[in-house]
């Protein structure tokens, strides 16, 4: 008679620890879902205001003084993450929670999959979330060299499979263009010469390399492309 008392209790602290986990992942799926909500209303916000070349222009220019413009790419869908690692997934659904930098544009890559947010700074939170403008490099609505890089074992990780003459297609607040990628290649980590500022519009994509690789990658991967003057929707 004397035990009942203490396994009633054992049984009331089971019942208790399973009712604070099921509330604990109730929370973590509605954050979860709260999140993808925001992205959606996010990528939503941005085709309104593509459609209002008056609004364009004014983002335009903000974008060139401040760095700030009130459109938002954050939502490109859900990512494939069939190729990444599992902890490149976790760090993604934690930054769903987090606020970043403005997103200035969309990157894609049809022929390997890649539809990616381009964030106004390529710090590491930024790029669990997405890819980000490496900093001193020209912004999609800009000039120059676009330099945007993204996590090898994330979103990154099926530029592995990119071929010369592939496409990149860059949507900014100017609208969409298209470029041709020129050429890959692996560099040392500390080589910065597919950096340097271009007179033409360009674009530099940069990621880790080796894409498998435990630990800090030695070197990089680099995927340079140019304008593509074939496309008749040039802006």
């Amino acid at each position: 008679m004397q035990g009942k008392p203490g396994l009633l209790a054992f049984r009331s602290g089971e019942l208790l620890s399973y009712l604070a986990g099921v509330l604990l992942t109730g929370f973590f799926v509605v954050q979860l879902a709260q999140g993808e909500v925001q992205r959606q209303a996010g990528i939503n916000e941005f085709e309104l205001i593509a459609q209002a070349p008056d609004v364009v222009q004014a983002g335009t220019a903000a974008a060139d003084t401040a760095g700030d413009t009130q459109a938002n790419f954050e939502d490109t869908g859900e990512p494939d993450t069939s190729l990444w690692a599992s902890g490149r997934l976790a760090d993604y659904k934690a930054s769903l929670q987090a606020n970043l930098p403005p997103v200035l544009g969309v990157l894609e890559v049809p022929s390997v999959g890649l539809k990616v947010p381009v964030y106004s700074t390529n710090s590491e939170l930024v790029m669990d979330r997405g890819s980000g403008i490496i900093d001193g490099m020209s912004y999609p609505h800009e000039p120059g060299n676009i330099g945007i890089s993204g996590h090898r074992d994330g979103y990154f990780r099926v530029l592995k499979d990119v071929q010369v003459g592939d496409a990149i297609v860059l949507q900014s607040l100017e609208g969409e263009k298209r470029f041709k990628i020129d050429a890959t290649k692996v560099v040392a980590i500390t080589d910065t010469t597919l950096l340097r500022d271009t007179d033409d519009q360009t674009v530099t994509l940069v990621t880790c390399y080796p894409f498998y690789f435990v630990g800090h990658a030695p070197k990089r991967f680099i995927v340079t492309a140019s304008l593509d003057t074939s496309n008749v929707n040039q802006n």
